[in-house]
């Protein structure tokens, strides 16, 4: 008898049959692979997933010894050993095939790498040698069986980039593998264990009557309120619902700011997937600064338990790099990421987009349940331009291929469409709000006007003049010195807003900002652009920084958001900070603004001064600039084979570059108690991980090292959870009104010394 996992040392026969795991794995398998045409891939890379351990070396470490065993390549070999004996296109599938299985645990492989971690480097390793037993209690594969795994998918490939194509299949034939590996292995151990789990979430189109309903009572609700811009808001959703029963695909959805396009999209969605059938809703958001309010309103609407919030703020993948290998598969699994079963997930571009590059098992798992969604990405022309040419190659592949509908949502829609972009999106006649021309007129609520250098000073007397303002700058450092000279001002309401605190920390200096706006309090807030993009915030006066155009009017959008004064009395000012040059990447979309400005100076809020300003961005980076990691040039096939790069496509694919390094805030009595159970064995790090994303700051990793060193920070249970969860113990060094002041550690320890 040959086994796949152990169960009580004493009892063989709770031990799991190998035979047993693998038939029920494929099965799984190819029911997640079922509704995107792929089931016999899926179906085949259970089956032979585990073939490596149809052998002694690994019977004997399953019962304890002490060994290094490679199971995983077995059945990669297999693949590639009958894929040779059928057709080309039969061949590439099980070469395919091949990849799933090889990386089932470490993670998708290169094809080629100069690391023992390549696909050919261990296609030639000298392997311990299978028993019979498996042709016994699988079958072998024949060239004829081959034939039925070619799916319907491959009838829609772009033939000029069949190989992008072919590795987004790949993806999806592994999440289907490995998400149907990691539940049937926990399904055995709960078993055992005599533990249950519900991982069951309910299936959207069971849900729809009952969403339908509440969205429109919500909006009902709503309309009740009267006045122009509510009417307007009606108007806009009323004529995007209509547009729900098109064909499936991409979309885009104009509105300005303060036009409702989060319910708007959100009302399209829910009408979108009752005539099409869809399988969830995903809505993308680029800054983990309003993912917090998107998701209460989607709660408040649809309810809480529907709706899945992911954010990205921990890497939830580190913990595992340094466990032990030979600690039990429960273990293991007991940290399973979230597969985004849910009927409703709100997550971060970071995320969506990584999760879609990523080779690691744990962030490639949700693949398979991506498919057949409603897919908003919310604030569109927040995609990092220098990975934009893949991220659209994927949006497009996941329209075409895998039955997603996409709507890029946003008030300054890039311009991704193909007659505006080479190898852009097919967009044309694809717009959801009535007259995006006339609503960027109608719900102007702001007047831009750009003036010369102003210092800390002069942006000091300006707060000083005015009740309520906002001002946005360009970095940490001028925000935090401007907001110090402002205090020493005695500003009453001086508010300071940046990544320097945690995100629970935000969500409560937003609320305190919103109410002192409502009750018409004194309220001065000196931020970073995390303000910027859908953060529903409503100031008479703001001033922001040189940047491009589309920060600029992201601004805007904070300025008279709900119209209750006159545009032109409502200024946003624009003004160069000398003493704070902007990073590179801003410095040159400065240099396209002021293009714009000689071109479309006497309405740069206009449509076609947007279009302008991203057709110049887009022509001046051009396809290396638009690509510059070159991912696109990673997936090649020669006679020989395919050459496939997805765990180099991996690391590269990284929408933050900023180097920076978590450190865990004990804000609240929440993270107090999570940072408690770090130390508690039997709960899992990606529990305690997702619980604890929104008490992270970001910092260079010379300041953390400089935390660590002078004792105001520490890894917490290192030897079950490693390096991963870095937690503040001095919170003196965490201010209430700035944040996390990481600068201070070296000085308060050396203060505290002479004490």
């Amino acid at each position: 008898m040959f086994y796949a996992h152990s169960g009580r040392c004493e009892d063989l026969k709770s031990w799991q049959p190998l035979v047993d795991h693998l038939r029920a794995t494929a099965d799984l398998a190819a029911s997640f692979g079922r509704p995107l045409g792929i089931d016999r891939l899926a179906f085949l890379a259970g089956l032979y997933h585990d073939l490596g351990k149809y052998s002694e070396r690994f019977q004997q470490r399953l019962a304890g010894k002490d060994i290094h065993v490679d199971h995983s390549t077995a059945g990669a070999v297999e693949m590639m050993t009958r894929g040779a004996q059928t057709s080309p296109v039969e061949r590439l599938m099980l070469e395919l095939v091949a990849y799933c299985i090889a990386g089932h645990h470490a993670g998708l492989p290169d094809r080629k790498n100069e690391t023992g971690a390549g696909l050919d480097r261990r296609l030639e390793l000298d392997l311990p040698a299978l028993d019979a037993a498996w042709k016994a209690e699988l079958g072998e594969l024949s060239p004829v069986d081959a034939v039925s795994l070619v799916p319907d998918v491959l009838k829609t490939f772009c033939r000029e980039d069949a190989d992008f194509s072919l590795s987004v299949l790949a993806r999806m034939i592994f999440s289907c593998l490995v998400d149907a590996d990691f539940q049937e292995t926990e399904a055995f151990y709960d078993q055992l264990e005599g533990r249950s789990r519900d991982r069951a979430w309910p299936a959207l189109t069971d849900c729809l009557p009952r969403f339908v309903t509440r969205f429109e009572t919500y909006m009902a609700e709503k309309a009740g309120a009267g006045g122009d811009l509510n009417q307007l808001r009606g108007n806009i959703l009323r004529h995007v619902r209509l547009k729900a029963k098109e064909a499936p695909g991409l979309f885009t959805l104009t509105v300005p700011t303060g036009g409702g396009k989060t319910l708007a999209s959100l009302g399209f969605a829910l009408d979108h997937a009752r005539s099409h059938d869809r399988r969830r809703i995903i809505y993308a958001i680029p800054f983990t600064s309003i993912i917090d309010q998107t998701a209460a309103i989607f709660r408040k609407v649809l309810g809480d338990e529907y709706v899945l919030e992911h954010h990205s703020a921990i890497d939830e993948e580190k913990w595992q790099k340094g466990r032990k290998e030979h600690r039990q598969q429960a273990d293991k699994l007991k940290m399973a990421m979230e597969d985004w079963a849910a009927p409703v997930v709100v997550t971060t571009n970071v995320q969506f987009f990584e999760s879609l590059f990523a080779a690691r098992t744990s962030r490639a798992r949700k693949l398979h349940n991506i498919a057949g969604s409603i897919i908003i990405l919310d604030e569109a022309q927040t995609v990092p331009r220098p990975l934009l040419k893949p991220a659209i190659r994927m949006l497009d592949e996941l329209a075409r291929a895998y039955g997603c509908s996409i709507v890029l949502c946003t008030a300054t829609q890039p311009a991704l469409g193909k007659d505006r972009l080479d190898g852009g999106l097919p967009l044309e006649g694809r717009e959801l709000a009535p007259d995006p021309q006339g609503l960027a007129t109608k719900l102007r609520r702001a007047t831009i006007c750009m003036i010369g250098d102003m210092s800390n000073a002069d942006l000091t007397d300006a707060l000083a003049a005015q009740t309520q303002a906002l001002i946005v700058v360009n970095s940490r450092k001028h925000a935090l010195e401007l907001f110090q000279e402002a205090a020493n001002a005695d500003l009453e309401g001086l508010v300071h807003l940046t990544t320097r605190q945690c995100a629970a920390h935000r969500r409560e200096i937003l609320e305190n900002v919103r109410t002192r706006l409502a009750e018409g309090k004194p309220c001065r807030v000196i931020a970073t652009s995390l303000i910027e993009a859908g953060v529903d915030v409503d100031f008479p006066k703001v001033w922001r920084a040189e940047a491009g155009l589309d920060q600029i009017i992201q601004a805007a959008g904070r300025c008279n958001r709900e119209g209750r004064n006159a545009p032109e009395d409502s200024i946003v000012t624009v003004f160069s900070a000398p003493d704070y040059p902007p990073p590179r990447e801003i410095k040159s979309l400065m240099g396209d603004m002021d293009r714009m400005r000689k071109a479309h100076g006497h309405d740069l809020q206009s449509l076609a001064a947007i279009e302008a300003y991203f057709g110049e961005v887009y022509w001046r980076l051009g396809d290396n600039g638009l690509d510059a990691k070159q991912i696109l040039g990673d997936f090649t096939h020669s006679s020989r084979g395919t050459d496939y790069a997805f765990r180099t496509v991996a690391e590269k694919f990284r929408m933050i570059e900023s180097g920076m390094v978590p450190v865990i805030l004990p804000w609240d009595d929440k993270a107090r108690e999570a940072i408690r159970q770090l130390a508690v064995e039997g709960i899992s790090s990606g529990k305690l991980a997702r619980t604890l994303q929104t008490y992270v700051v970001q910092v260079p990793p010379k300041a953390r090292a400089l935390l660590l060193e002078n004792g105001k920070a520490e890894f917490i249970a290192p030897k079950l959870r490693g390096d991963q969860f870095c937690v503040l113990t001095d919170e003196e060094l965490y201010r209430e009104d700035v944040g996390l002041m990481w600068e201070d550690a070296e000085y308060l320890s050396a203060e505290q010394l002479m004490i």
